[in-house]
């Protein structure tokens, strides 16, 4: 072979690995990064997953309006869009087409109802897909799971948490040394609901020196109430625990007890769950119906949230900013600090990333707690319960003080 040659060779060699070099070099900073919404478009908590949708573009959009992902050279986030629709075995289908349709997903949040949760993250922990959630159930993060994130307080930590704080706000705002005795609860047989209920009938009522009088279960959708109501009238509870998970059965319960006389200044009723605090509810079951009723919840926008409540409204037209939206807003922004520290469109390497987040600013700030820190089972750790209370037509945050902006009212029968 002739130096020539030798050196042709060689010069082919070099630029074939140039290329390759590129190759590589693209596939790690891509000029756009997949990141997946997987929740209720359609069916009976379709609009749960529409409130998600409202606030995961509108943090879409702040991101790659603010430089996209900088360690990557500025990519652009996109979002991918997915249906559950109605039941877990759809949304397990749903969980299977995104993953097999979208190859380069780096992550991903959903499914909103616990047991949609559960099924679609059999799919994405196949195949080290990094899922983040705002779903109650325990089981989500009890199963040794290595890539799922449970932003909100689980189902058993917030009825752990919600008697004690049921039993204070209410003693305090009444302030003449009252405590309530005697609760009821009304709920569905859902994942999350299951779960929360095993609690609420442990030992912590006991201790508090709490007796259930009423315990109805349900399976969704409800059609009708009147027999539960009455159970509940007879027993005279000091107040109404709901643990129900869709704005169709929210308003019937809620119509159903003022039909019988019992609004919130008769009955002291506590929701479960976003869905007791969205415009939806409003709009179908009015607001004398709802005056009163305080919903205890996984997160809400506080004090601190007052400008970006400010855009999301001018944007959607939507009355107010709250807790699906913002779960929504927080996970696109987790998704985008783990994706700055990973430096790379790599799930496995995201997922690694939000495993050493330990952060009490950036996207910390939206939780009460400002706490982004999720333990060994992919949980966040010191995640609390926050309440909203009805009030003329708008839930307003009355716990904890962190965002806070109205004292809670509990009337005095």
């Amino acid at each position: 072979m002739t130096d020539l040659s030798r050196r042709t060779m060689g010069l082919g060699i070099a630029a074939g690995a140039a290329t390759l070099s590129t190759r590589a070099a693209r596939a790690q900073t891509p000029s756009e990064v997949k990141i997946a919404m997987l929740v209720p478009l359609s069916g009976p908590w379709a609009r749960q997953g529409i409130l998600e949708q409202m606030g995961a573009r509108l943090a879409i959009e702040d991101v790659n309006n603010a430089g996209g992902i900088k360690s990557m050279g500025g990519a652009k986030m996109k979002l991918i869009e997915y249906d559950t629709q109605d039941s877990s075995e759809k949304a397990k289908d749903a969980a299977q087409r995104m993953v097999a349709q979208e190859p380069d997903l780096v992550g991903g949040f959903g499914c909103w109802l616990s047991s949609f949760t559960l099924a679609a993250t059999e799919v994405t922990e196949r195949v080290s897909l990094p899922w983040l959630t705002l779903s109650y159930s325990d089981a989500i993060t009890g199963r040794g799971f290595k890539h799922v994130f449970q932003s909100s307080p689980t189902a058993d930590k917030q009825a752990e948490e919600l008697l004690p704080m049921i039993v204070e706000l209410a003693s305090r705002a009444r302030g003449d040394g009252w405590k309530p005795t005697k609760f009821a609860y009304i709920g569905d047989n859902t994942a999350s609901s299951v779960s929360f209920m095993k609690s609420i009938r442990g030992p912590k009522a006991q201790e508090l020196g709490l007796t259930m009088v009423a315990d109805e279960v349900y399976t969704p959708p409800l059609s009708d109430a009147t027999t539960m109501v009455q159970h509940i009238r007879s027993a005279k509870p000091d107040f109404l625990g709901f643990q129900s998970t869709n704005v169709p059965d929210d308003k019937l319960l809620a119509d159903k007890f003022a039909e019988f006389g019992l609004r919130s200044n008769k009955l002291p009723k506590i929701g479960g769950g976003g869905h007791w605090a969205v415009p939806e509810l409003l709009n179908v079951a009015g607001a004398e119906n709802l005056e009163g009723i305080l919903v205890a919840l996984a997160n809400w926008p506080g004090k601190r949230q007052a400008d970006l409540e400010k855009r999301f409204i001018a944007k959607t037209g939507e009355p107010w900013f709250g807790h699906d939206s913002i779960f929504a807003y927080v996970h696109v922004m987790i998704l985008k600090e783990a994706l700055e520290r990973s430096g790379v469109a790599d799930r496995v390497k995201v997922s690694q990333a939000l495993r050493t987040l330990d952060m009490t600013d950036g996207p910390a700030a939206f939780f009460p707690d400002s706490t982004l820190k999720y333990d060994e089972k992919g949980r966040r750790m010191g995640a609390k319960l926050c309440v909203v209370q009805w009030r003329q037509g708008k839930p307003v945050p009355v716990y904890p003080p962190s965002i806070a902006t109205h004292e809670v009212i509990w009337p005095k029968i």
